[in-house]
């Protein structure tokens, strides 16, 4: 049976489902916490005891995706790929490849001036969302409903003066129900959905309070959801996706080390072995 590694920075729930569902599935399975792991340029895969698969799962966007470089240096197989990393950990190359992949997708502006970003929000009007292009978790997603909170929020930005406080993304806002999708794809399969419905705010996240309600997967969902995936390159992803009232299902964030504790109490088929079964059979294609 092929060796199974579970890369962590924290373990979560998702994390603890994973190591029993491939403990249970038969696989040699350990645990690798990413904060004491080290690599050098002279290191060797048989340095290590990767195992036959890695499944990355560090709650840290950049400790993760650094790592996965590491591995991949080492010829380890690694779900996902950094290239699948990078472009879901980046919302600005994600939209950018869901547009070109033809995944329909809400209108995104990139600014890359507080002056440019007030000029974009004073041509198209207000409101519109203003997200960091990199986060989780809702954290840093506003609606800017006026020049006085966009004034504000580019004040906060321009103290802070961090490297991605430079880059303004700025999305239309979705005439939607009080809820959106999330779907979790695996290969080229779509294998569950769930509503987020929204507590009181425009965000509806599940770390933020949201409750998972069972969602129909339908032709289209399945459809815009695996197109979405292969416009990111791939792999075990979360597919947020909207219900605009004139254009219909839109997508507007594809997630790389997507949590799926709240979509697995709804889900008919069972997320973390699905997520097991995919990762050891591409790592002995």
């Amino acid at each position: 049976m092929p060796k199974v590694r579970i890369v962590f920075d924290r373990v979560r729930v998702e994390e603890k489902m994973l190591e029993q569902k491939a403990i249970e599935m038969g696989h040699d399975t350990k645990m690798i916490d990413a904060k004491i792991t080290k690599i050098n340029t002279e290191s060797k895969k048989n340095n290590f005891d990767f195992g036959d698969v890695v499944i990355e799962r560090c709650v840290s966007y950049f400790r993760g995706l650094h790592l996965t470089a590491c591995l991949e240096f080492l010829d380890v197989p690694v779900i996902n790929r950094f290239e699948v990393a990078n472009n879901c950990g980046n919302k600005m190359l994600t939209s950018l490849l869901l547009k070109k992949h033809k995944v329909p997708t809400p209108k995104t502006y990139f600014s890359f001036s507080s002056v440019a970003a007030l000029e974009t929000l004073d041509e198209e009007g207000y409101p519109l969302v203003i997200k960091p292009v990199i986060g989780s978790w809702g954290r840093g997603v506003m609606a800017l409903k006026d020049r006085e909170t966009a004034d504000a929020i580019v004040e906060v930005r321009e103290l802070s003066d961090g490297p991605l406080d430079r880059i303004y993304y700025l999305q239309e806002m979705v005439n939607r129900p009080p809820r959106d999708i999330r779907a979790i794809t695996v290969g080229d399969q779509l294998i569950a959905a769930m509503y987020r419905t929204s507590t009181g705010s425009f965000k509806t996240n599940i770390a933020l309070g949201a409750e998972p309600i069972t969602c129909e997967i339908t032709k289209e969902l399945e459809d815009i959801c695996i197109s979405a995936s292969k416009a990111v390159g791939g792999g075990i992803l979360g597919i947020d996706v909207m219900e605009d009232k004139k254009h219909g299902l839109v997508v507007h964030e594809v997630n790389n080390t997507v949590e799926f504790k709240g979509l697995a109490k709804v889900a008919k088929r069972n997320i973390p072995k699905e997520i097991i079964q995919y990762s050891v059979t591409s790592a002995i294609r």
